[in-house]
């Protein structure tokens, strides 16, 4: 574990830092080089050094035997005893060519000499021909030059490197012979050990050398780069008086100069846009508090017109009854203006009380059953025995289960609505579900956008002003919960309302999923499955649940956004079914 977050930090630390990258990279190429280029400048000086030795042995070889092959040819042995005689006192002689690096001497009979006398072959400081490569000595028979070969040499500790010259001489009675000398290379080793050490300890030294150069640039470059990028993020956050210190006339200064420019810009337009914005809400309010004094007298004449109305000619009593009828919308519409001009303002706010949400269902339901019995939509409400309470806004709570119940059967087609309740120790939820006409992805993004209608061309026998589901989400926000959907054309939607039972309290895991049916056909565990966005919660995601049935919508997807939510990973992607308010 303590491995596993070490790994985990450090990898983190490599993907956030464009200097540990940099200089860690170059690190890396250069120790690759290093290792490249040293390796072939080790080979080139072993392999000069070799050929160096190598040359000298052959000549010190040759020069040795033409002593022995003269010295054979001048004495006078007519016999094979007195040639075993002169070789014998000769092995001194051969013993000592090479110098203070000889290791030594071996004359062998030549295994094609087909003379009838033979000699004793001869040895030095214990060698054997078992020590010579089976190469070697073809090589030596089959030529008439020189050939040599690198050989181990056996000491005390182990072997070392040595080189075994040999060539073929003639001793007379006895026929041809190999005579084959044997240097050691330890002092040309220890000379490529030296120049191994130095290549590889300057190149070390090289390589943290050029690190610590590339640190000290990188950090010259990365740091304007990281006070842009936390200017930036400060900027963001709404702090307009951001800048840049630019200093030079390079391209970090010029970068500098572009980011404050930038900034400038985005603080006019940003400051004209809430200047607009400030009078935009304004006018909304004032608009909405003036037209109030005109709408009382105009309901009031309305009130008269209608209460005649059955002493009017038909035509005029209906007329008095679609006025009253757009008194009535008119009035909510004002009424939903300055309620949003409120949210727009930060003005609202909730005065909660310990509410049992069972009686406010109840209540709700009851209320709509007349304009549901005149659509023919049956409405069912399905509450818990127990009390459930939360520490709510009555009416603000109200407003919204109405205004989704309400919205239900707008488009139900005549099909059932149930709504339930259910809830936890932290959070309490309150599903309306109908099966009418649906929601289209397209459709679902938008659903809590103001003034925004899936079909304008649809007929509203509800009334309403547009406004309704815009404020309820904000209600729900402002207890410090959230309004989700999710639909399917031809199917039908359900909104999902999440409130925590105690206002500023954590909402934890949703009592109640999301209907099976409405989910996307995808299997709950697949990796790839579409996520849905949370409306009022910028960035977050909810899956579907690993658990339960396929498709449903449960604790997992509120697990999966409190994940996301800690991880600051947000992926953001096209909702296939529905965007979440």
């Amino acid at each position: 574990m303590v491995v596993r977050r070490a790994a985990g930090a450090a990898a983190q630390r490599w993907r956030r830092s464009l200097q540990l990258r940099v200089v860690g990279l170059t690190v890396v190429l250069c120790l690759l080089t290093m290792v490249v280029v040293g390796g072939f400048l080790a080979d080139a000086i072993g392999e000069r050094l070799f050929d160096a030795r190598q040359e000298q042995a052959f000549g010190e070889a040759a020069e040795g035997a033409a002593a022995f092959q003269e010295r054979l040819d001048q004495a006078d042995v007519p016999t094979v005893v007195e040639l075993q005689q002169f070789l014998n006192d000769n092995q001194e002689a051969l013993a000592s060519v090479g110098g203070g690096a000889s290791r030594g001497f071996l004359l062998l009979r030549d295994p094609e000499n087909t003379a009838t006398s033979t000699v004793t072959g001869l040895a030095s400081a214990g060698l054997t021909q078992e020590l010579l490569p089976d190469e070697l000595r073809v090589a030596v028979e089959d030529k008439p030059t020189q050939q040599s070969a690198p050989v181990a040499l056996p000491t005390a500790d182990g072997t070392e490197p040595g080189l075994a010259v040999g060539q073929r001489v003639d001793l007379a009675l006895a026929g041809q012979y190999e005579l084959y000398f044997v240097v050691d290379l330890r002092q040309e080793q220890s000379t490529l050990d030296a120049v191994q050490r130095v290549i590889a300890v300057g190149g070390l030294l090289l390589v943290l050398l050029i690190g610590g150069i590339v640190s000290v640039v990188t950090r010259v470059v990365v740091r304007p780069v990281r006070a842009a990028a936390g200017a930036a993020s400060r900027l963001s956050a709404g702090e307009l008086d951001q800048r840049l210190d630019v200093r030079g006339e390079d391209d970090l200064a010029l970068l500098g100069r572009t980011f404050n420019e930038m900034a400038s810009s985005l603080q006019r337009q940003i400051t004209q846009l809430a200047e607009l914005s400030r009078l935009q809400q304004r006018f909304v309010s004032d608009v909405s508090h003036e037209l109030r004094t005109p709408l009382t007298t105009m309901r009031m004449a309305g009130e008269v017109l209608h209460e005649a109305r059955d002493d009017l000619d038909p035509a005029a009593r209906r007329s008095a009854e679609l006025l009253m009828t757009q008194l009535d919308r008119f009035e909510a519409l004002l009424a939903d203006l300055l309620e949003m001009s409120r949210f727009d303002a930060g003005a609202a706010a909730v005065d909660t009380e310990v509410v049992d949400l069972g009686v406010l269902v109840r209540r709700v339901v009851e209320h709509a059953e007349p304009v549901a019995d005149a659509q023919g939509v049956p409405v069912s409400a399905h509450v818990p025995e127990l009390p459930v309470t939360a520490e709510v806004e009555a009416p603000r709570v109200e407003r919204i289960v109405r205004n989704l119940v309400l919205n239900a059967v707008e488009h139900a087609e005549g099909r059932p609505v149930e709504v339930l309740l259910a809830g936890d120790e932290q959070a309490v939820a309150v599903l309306v579900r109908d099966h009418g006409v649906g929601l289209r992805p397209e459709d679902a993004e938008r659903v809590f956008d103001r003034f925004w209608r899936a079909d304008p061309a649809r007929a509203r026998t509800t009334g309403g002003s547009g406004l309704g589901l815009a404020i309820s989400s904000e209600d729900a926000q402002l207890h410090g919960g959230r309004l989700e959907v999710v639909g399917r054309p031809g199917v039908g939607a359900a909104f999902r309302l999440l409130l925590p039972r105690v206002l500023g309290g954590p909402v934890g895991l949703a009592p109640l999923a999301m209907p099976d049916d409405l989910a996307p056909d995808v299997p709950p565990d697949d990796p790839t499955a579409p996520s849905v966005l949370v409306e009022g919660l910028p960035g977050v995601v909810l899956v579907p649940s690993a658990a339960g049935s396929p498709g449903a919508w449960g604790d997992a997807g509120a697990e999966a956004a409190a994940d996301a939510i800690a991880t600051a990973s947000l992926p953001v992607v096209p909702p296939p079914v529905a965007r979440r308010g």
